[in-house]
């Protein structure tokens, strides 16, 4: 049977459910033992690497162009009619592998996310899962869709962004106000999707036998190395430890900028009045560039770079329409990933590729192991993958590197960029606050008026410094900026706990990069074959939520940042 079975994806994109199903019936129909579990696996790995494919691709057609109809309307028919489908085969599958109490080499850890998938799986939540996925979608077409008139032109609110940078403060806070005013215009839209997402995932807990969608959604995330009051343990450590950091960097820029207060316009601007760091003039230097710095961290990883280059795995630049922030998704069966970006010529830019490129590489590595199951990393570590690239790649950010800066920018990129480490967690407890209060008080969140006055108070925890006298509108609807919140709920707290581990694994680059790099890429190849601690272990880092290894991840940044600043 399965020699009839395609080897690539992309004839694939228009299957309907009766053509993936005989591949499916014929594992379904075998009798599973020691001797023949390898090849089951083998088959089952074939064919759910190439759906898992085809969703990605119809996926990402909808996000490089929010606007076209038919890519949207391919992927809804695949939503509507194969992915509830494959989902009830592959529970069928995981069930019958179960059952038969084999477990093949370099599978214990991917057997207990089977089990509990199996024990989540619930057939009514099938077209509620399918619902959620539109309302992402109907997310990503609102915010992709927000342009406004700047200069006699039509820019999107990302394309603004490089104005934030100005030395003229009234011009910032001009654009800024444009910016704000056009994300309030659809605010009641955001609002009525917030309701209906809500609605669903009350639901989806309710269904699998959960009395709030909080436990749910753990167990669905497979999160079995950590618990909610981990969360609240390192939101206490963040403003321990980093919310006074985070006080002497927005001290230090409100008295070097001469302001009395530091207002949303005044994060951005270089406070030296130097003008905007213009690390590329066009994507295809963007693209040069980058390889370049990936050559220099270890030359393995910028030869999969260079692949993704020859075979066309990068949509960098920023558009109309196209879907807001960055992402990388992998294409299973071909075993590639996909750099997906809104890039306008800005640092942050940079960053975002060093980010996304980690989390490539982390496909790359991981796409050595035999078995589709085997890949799954839960996302604690995959961004460690990515946040490490950030810090290992930093050294080569100058040109003698082949990067994109002078000695003097190139130290300037790095402060900016530990600066905004050591301003990240303060927000990220932000983001993973509120998200934990909506889940815990669902009668009051579904109300977005009450998310308004929550985010302010986690905002006014975490993030005291900025002035929003006047603008409490702007202020109270931050949430609805963070797509996290919306698309993909309690998704957020594994940047922070990724930033301490790559901050550990940089920190072990300091004295020898060589052999960081290698224990990064060892652990990367590990894929989900072992717990999330051991993971961490085997990057060089410890998997923590304690004040004592943030106030030493902090010290190292902002002993660094002295240094540079130098």
């Amino acid at each position: 049977m399965f020699n009839t079975l395609p080897s690539e994806a992309t004839g694939l994109l228009d299957w309907t459910w009766p053509q993936f199903e005989p591949y499916y019936a014929d594992l379904e129909a075998r009798e599973v033992s020691a001797e023949n579990a390898e090849e089951f696996l083998a088959d089952w790995t074939r064919v759910s690497e190439l759906v898992d494919e085809v969703s990605s691709r119809l996926h990402v057609a909808t996000t490089v162009n929010t606007a076209d109809v038919e890519a949207e309307r391919r992927f809804h028919r695949f939503l509507d009619e194969v992915y509830p489908s494959v989902e009830q085969a592959e529970q069928r599958l995981r069930t019958k592998l179960l059952d038969a109490g084999v477990e093949p080499r370099g599978f214990e850890i991917p057997l207990v996310r089977m089990r509990a998938e199996a024990e989540l799986f619930r057939e009514e939540n099938i077209p509620l899962t399918v619902e959620e996925h539109k309302l992402s979608m109907e997310y990503d077409k609102i915010v992709g869709a927000q342009t406004v008139q700047w200069e006699g032109q039509e820019v999107t609110i990302v394309q603004l962004r490089p104005v934030f940078q100005q030395t003229d403060r009234s011009l910032r806070e001009q654009a800024w106000r444009l910016a704000t005013q056009r994300q309030l215009e659809d605010r009641e839209a955001i609002n009525a999707l917030w309701r209906r997402f809500m609605e669903i995932r009350l639901k989806l807990a309710a269904n699998a036998g959960f009395e709030d969608y909080r436990s749910f959604r753990w167990k669905q995330l497979l999160r079995f190395d950590y618990q909610p009051d981990d969360c609240k343990h390192f939101h206490r450590a963040i403003e321990e430890a980093v919310v006074p950091a985070a006080a002497r960097i927005y001290e230090r820029r409100r008295k070097l900028l001469g302001l009395d207060a530091l207002r949303p316009w005044d994060l951005e601007v270089d406070v030296f009045g130097r003008a905007a760091l213009a690390p590329f003039s066009d994507v295809s230097e963007f693209r040069s560039r980058s390889s370049a710095i990936f050559h220099q961290v270890d030359p393995a990883l910028g030869s999969y770079f260079d692949i993704m280059i020859r075979e066309g795995l990068l949509d960098l630049e920023n558009r109309k329409n196209k879907a807001p922030g960055g992402y990388c998704t992998e294409f299973a069966a071909a075993k590639r990933p996909f750099i997906f970006m809104n890039a306008v010529g800005l640092h942050d830019d940079v960053q975002t590729m060093l980010h996304e490129a980690g989390h490539a590489f982390h496909a790359f590595e991981r796409g050595l192991l035999p078995y589709y199951q085997q890949r799954h990393v839960g996302m604690e570590f995959a961004e460690v993958a990515s946040m490490t690239m950030e810090l290992l790649a930093a050294p080569y950010l100058d040109r003698t590197a082949g990067g994109f800066y002078s000695d003097a920018d190139a130290a300037r990129a790095r402060v900016q960029h530990l600066e905004w480490c050591i301003l990240f967690w303060p927000y990220m407890a932000a983001v993973d606050a509120f998200q934990h209060w909506v889940y815990e008080n669902p009668t009051y969140s579904c109300d977005p008026a009450m998310c308004d006055a929550q985010w302010q108070r986690v905002s006014q925890r975490f993030m005291p410094a900025v002035d929003w006298t006047g603008l409490e509108e702007e202020f109270k609807t931050g949430w609805h900026r963070k797509l996290h919140i919306h698309t993909v709920p309690f998704y957020y707290v594994e940047y922070g706990l990724a930033q301490l581990g790559a901050a550990q694994v940089w920190g072990n680059a300091l004295k020898d990069q060589a052999a960081a790099v290698a224990a990064y890429r060892k652990a990367l190849a590990l894929g989900g074959t072992v717990p999330l601690p051991a993971l961490f272990e085997a990057a060089g880092a410890r998997f923590s939520f304690d004040t004592a290894t943030l106030a030493s991840a902090v010290s190292l940044m902002e002993t660094t940042i002295d240094t540079l600043s130098t």
